[in-house]
């Protein structure tokens, strides 16, 4: 099993739409709107890596008003 946290960036004003859209996301087991640098932190849980990896490239990126991401691959 594989495991990620996904920090997002989004356009003002879109975090709790995306977040929404997000948590809809095969393997999505979390997401909350955050203070900082990012606007979500979304936790992620797939049976390989690369499933970890489709989910954030292919379906997080390609939302409306996001504007970078950056995902930390658990090692336990």
């Amino acid at each position: 099993m594989a495991r990620a946290f996904i920090m997002v960036k989004i356009d003002a004003g879109r975090a709790e739409e995306t977040r929404q859209e997000i948590t809809g996301f095969e393997g999505v087991t979390e997401a909350h709107v955050v203070a900082g640098e990012y606007d979500l932190i979304v936790e992620a849980e797939t049976p390989e890596v690369y499933d970890l990896m489709r989910t954030v490239a292919t379906q997080t990126r390609g939302l409306a008003g996001v504007i970078d991401t950056k995902t930390y691959v658990c090692l336990e």
